[in-house]
């Protein structure tokens, strides 16, 4: 490793506020006397530092991969950001600790590049929305701010992964495992209809599952207080996730009730139990279509274990006509609660982690200047450009599908369309041009101007880490 890249991590873990010099003093000097012949100074790699400092609870690998980048902005207000949990539907999802209560939370953060009026206006009512309800199966809302022009909500930390993702790692659940995610999940929505609140966005992505079993339903950025609709800033659109919207949200999205929630919900159980959404493939207009005039694949061609009269609660949470549907959440669970005492209802399985560069905490515009851990060192950006974020990491928890005004589970849509590879001579060429000759003289004059500089900055940066340590 270069002695700028090295300069880069300890420069940054000062700057960060998390290590103090003494600290890191202290640190160096004890991983130097594990072996006295050794050289003083230079014997200590960046990797050695970095793994004694996690095994000592000062920083965590998280941190330690943004400082290595050069990003030493790792709190929001009083909350250190500890570890990126995932992509929400209104942002970068990261997992943090109250620097005086020590509590473990979730921070959603609103990016600065989407924080319009309107974005601003409508993660307010998210954080109002979260903020009046109180149930073991709903996520609660602990805190909310912005750091300079950063806004963020603070949620319970929920350990586990989501009902998509665990499908997606082991496949349909037994009747008995589903019936007692689902549940639960009814139990909550049960709470926040009796306050009058409508979810409108639920489905397997909401639905956060810890290792333990307990699920708890999240996200309620699209959510509404049915009696107070001057209030809904997306009062008359069509809001949802469009694998689980229900007719009424589709044909009169100004009248949706609880029973929405509740079609939504039957078309996450049919999911749950199949591993197939209930209209899979075809555009967001043909899924729209489906949902107000067919009727879904019997459950049982996908999984014939699957008991008739569980089917028939299905079908009874699916109802096209919302009169005709099962009326209430507390009603889907009683209905499922036999399936539930029958077996272990807890589904097995390992939290995964993307191996990728995990984002770093955004930077309010004021604080750009901090990001820079020396005038010498290496430019963070440079480490900024091969960051890699994937549309839809696998993550541990708190993260859910875009919870865009109308979106498509794209994700759990199987289509039958086939993807085929370009054929010779067409735009892939494009994509790809030939190196010109001019191109290598080119680099030839870039590599002859970098190296004396890269060495002059190595030796200038050399020389502040001596005095500086």
């Amino acid at each position: 490793m270069s002695a700028s890249r090295r300069s880069t991590f300890r420069a940054s873990t000062l700057l960060c506020g998390l290590v103090t010099r003494e600290q890191l003093k202290q640190t160096l000097d004890g991983l130097r006397s594990e072996d006295p012949k050794e050289a003083p100074r230079s014997s200590v790699s960046d990797e050695r530092l970095s793994h004694q400092l996690i095994e000592m609870g000062l920083l965590t690998s998280y941190q330690v991969h943004q400082l290595k980048a050069g990003h030493t902005k790792l709190t929001l207000g009083p909350y250190v950001i500890t570890d990126w949990i995932g992509q929400g539907g209104m942002g970068q999802v990261y997992k943090a600790v109250h620097q005086v209560m020590g509590r473990e939370s979730a921070i959603k953060v609103l990016p600065q590049d989407k924080s319009t009026p309107e974005a601003i206006a409508s993660f307010q009512h998210e954080i109002r929305m979260q903020a009046q309800l109180d149930h073991t199966n709903l996520v609660r809302a602990f805190d909310a701010g912005h750091d300079g022009n950063v806004h963020y909500l603070v949620t319970e930390y929920v350990p586990g992964t989501d009902l998509r993702r665990l499908l997606r790692s082991q496949g349909p659940l037994t009747m008995q495992q589903a019936a007692g995610i689902v549940i639960q999940a009814a139990q909550g929505l049960d709470y926040a209809h009796q306050r009058g609140l409508i979810h409108r966005d639920v489905k397997p992505g909401n639905i956060l599952v810890t290792p333990e079993g307990r699920a708890k339903v999240s996200d309620l950025g699209l959510s509404a207080f049915m009696h107070q609709p001057d209030e809904d800033p997306r009062a008359g659109k069509i809001v949802g996730t469009v694998d689980y919207l229900s007719p009424e949200q589709i044909r009169s999205p100004a009248e949706v009730t609880a029973t929405s929630d509740i079609y939504s919900l039957g078309c996450t159980l049919y999911y749950a139990v199949t591993g197939k959404v209930p209209f899979p493939g075809g555009s967001i207009a043909d899924k729209t279509r489906r949902h107000l005039d067919e009727t879904p694949w019997h459950p049982r061609r996908f999984n014939p274990d699957l008991n008739e009269e569980y089917v028939e609660i299905i079908a009874d949470m699916m109802e096209k006509d919302a009169a005709a549907r099962i009326q209430t959440a507390a009603d889907v669970a009683s209905r499922l609660e036999p399936w539930a005492g029958d077996a272990e209802t807890t589904p097995s399985f390992q939290m995964q982690r993307m191996s990728w560069m995990p984002p770093p905490l955004p930077i309010d515009v004021e604080d750009e200047d901090l990001q820079e851990t020396n005038g010498t060192e290496i430019s963070p950006s440079a480490f900024n450009a091969i960051e890699f974020h994937p549309s839809d990491p696998d993550s541990l928890s708190q993260q859910s599908q875009g919870t865009n005004p109308i979106t498509s589970a794209a994700n759990e849509t199987v289509g039958n369309s086939r993807t085929s590879l370009p054929a010779e001579g067409t735009a892939t060429e494009a994509l790809y041009p030939s190196t010109m000759p001019h191109s290598a003289s080119a680099v030839a004059i870039a590599l002859a101007i970098s190296i004396p500089v890269s060495l002059l900055v190595g030796t200038v940066v050399g020389l502040l880490l001596h005095a500086l340590l």
